[in-house]
């Protein structure tokens, strides 16, 4: 008897606010006790001098409020992370694959791969986790960036794990929540592949092709049920259900985002009649 082909899919996430709640920037922030961690974001986002994404790891390097920063202080702040419900069985559910396929699950993230790896320590292997590799010098002093895994570099990273698994590129799935992804997201569309949101954000929602709105990681999984393997909302309801999620509240809404401009014709009338 012949035993159906095994299908590999290459999965991979964004980590800050797709499988956590928080941004680590801030939450190493609180930790330390530095203020105005958004406010250095929101001004290096407007110089355009880092890619989105690697504000942190700027900081980290270049910020004399943030010197003060060693290995342990990054790894502390991984504990901190407030994770998405459910993370653990996402990974789980990946690693055992579903039905014939199997989805190797890895992180790519802009964040220092230290934070988060510490918070992923239980949940994924260490050499899942891709982030941006920071050097320290011998007195723990963070002395150099050596690879930022934001913009163009989660690409390069997404190509490798292509590349080193023998996966086509339209077998690769990515999951994000913003601007960071925007790149990636449009790679991995460009090449016939699977881009899902977790945001509401209207500059990813443009982009990907699902968006999932959910506080529970594991939702993740529904656009791959239905869009890849082809599952009936039956079955979906079945596979939440086996997995102790019982799927209580399930909104299918599209939502269009209008703007709109008043003739110039109407504006000369108004002001007119202001006048």
């Amino acid at each position: 008897m012949k035993t159906k082909p095994i299908i590999e899919y290459l999965v991979a996430s964004d980590f800050d606010q797709t499988l956590s709640f928080n941004d680590s920037g801030i939450v190493l922030c609180e930790m330390l006790g530095i203020a105005g961690f958004e406010q250095k974001v929101a001004g290096l986002s407007q110089t355009h001098l880092v890619q989105q994404g690697a504000e942190l790891a700027y900081l980290l390097r270049h910020d004399p409020e943030f010197r003060m920063v060693r290995r342990e202080h990054l790894i502390a702040a991984g504990k901190r992370v407030r994770l998405k419900k459910n993370v653990g069985l996402l990974a789980k559910v990946f690693r055992e694959g579903i039905g014939e396929a199997r989805f190797p699950f890895y992180v790519i993230s802009a964040s220092p791969q230290d934070v988060v790896q510490s918070a992923l320590a239980d949940i994924l292997p260490s050499d899942h986790i891709f982030g941006t590799q920071l050097e320290y010098a011998a007195n723990g002093e963070i002395s150099a960036v050596r690879r930022v895994s934001a913009g163009y570099g989660k690409v390069t990273v997404l190509q490798e794990l292509e590349a080193r698994r023998h996966v086509s590129p339209n077998h690769t799935i990515y999951v994000g929540d913003g601007s960071s992804d925007h790149h990636v997201m449009q790679h991995v569309n460009g090449r016939d592949g699977h881009t899902i949101a977790v945001s509401e954000a209207k500059s990813i929602g443009r982009i990907a092709q699902r968006t999932v709105l959910s506080d529970n990681a594991l939702s993740v999984v529904l656009p791959i049920l239905e869009d890849i393997l082809r599952w009936d909302a039956a079955q979906i309801r079945d596979f939440y259900a086996h997995h102790g999620q019982a799927l209580q509240d399930w909104d299918k809404v599209r939502t269009d985002w209008l703007t709109f401009h008043e003739p110039a014709e109407a504006w000369v009338a108004e002001e007119a009649l202001a006048g």
